[in-house]
């Protein structure tokens, strides 16, 4: 009697919605951290998923428009996430573990991040707008939160929102030369970049000052604002 092969090969699963979904997404981020947004068809999305077109509009009846806008509330998501971190210890050790987890996440989701970042003119509107916007502001109450500030004045506000700026632009860079230079290095950076922010607008604004003061309080020796001055210090005496 004739016995039937046995199949070799991985068995094909098909996908649950949710699985499927995900793979949309996952798919029409890498595109988007690619080109454009406006130069995204969901027939690349379709190719790239290794779909049809017409799966892609199950998922996706509004098109483009919204597989985009659920690409950023996707990486916006997880995101928001890295900001929380306990608080407990001073502030630049806070400072340092949210910054960790930030840059884990652009390390390991850098098509997510970009996507997030890098709208089109065609694509973006008020509510892609305001997607990138909650991950601004999650960062700033974060950051106001650990620096015990209900009521940050206009010149503290600026500093916070200022600082988050550069640490985007910082992390696209980053992409950009092909991660260089190291995380640590990257990271030690940009707080260096947030005290000294701090550190300038103090001489301008007192509520600046009274934030500073009761950082430096929790600062271990050799801490980052130490470090900081030190160096400062190094960099502007004359040699010999």
């Amino acid at each position: 009697m004739n016995s039937r092969p046995a199949l070799t090969g991985p068995a094909y699963r098909r996908l649950s919605i949710e699985e499927r979904h995900a793979q949309l997404i996952a798919s029409a981020q890498r595109l988007f951290a690619r080109a454009l947004p406006e130069d995204v068809s969901l027939d690349d999305v379709a190719r790239e998923a290794g779909v049809s077109r017409p799966l892609v509009y199950r998922y996706f009846p509004g098109g483009k428009q919204q597989l985009y806008e659920a690409a950023l509330r996707n990486a916006a998501e997880q995101l928001e996430e890295s900001f929380a971190v306990p608080q407990e210890g001073p502030l630049s050790r806070r400072l340092g573990q949210g910054l960790d987890r930030y840059l884990a996440f652009v390390d390991q989701h850098d098509e997510g991040f970009v996507a997030l970042l890098k709208g089109g003119s065609v694509v973006r509107t008020s509510r892609t707008s305001a997607i990138v916007d909650r991950v601004r502001l999650a960062a700033a109450r974060q950051l106001l939160l650990h620096m015990q500030v209900a009521e940050p004045g206009p010149r503290l506000l600026m500093v916070v929102r200022t600082w988050i700026t550069t640490v985007e632009a910082a992390s696209l860079i980053w992409l950009d030369e092909e991660k260089e230079p190291e995380l640590d290095e990257l990271r030690d950076w940009l707080m260096d970049q947030f005290v000294a922010q701090l550190l300038v607008t103090a001489g301008r604004d007192e509520q600046t000052a009274s934030v500073l003061r009761g950082a430096a309080a929790l600062e271990p020796p050799g801490g980052q604002l130490e470090g900081l001055i030190e160096r400062t210090f190094s960099v502007m005496s004359p040699s010999g």
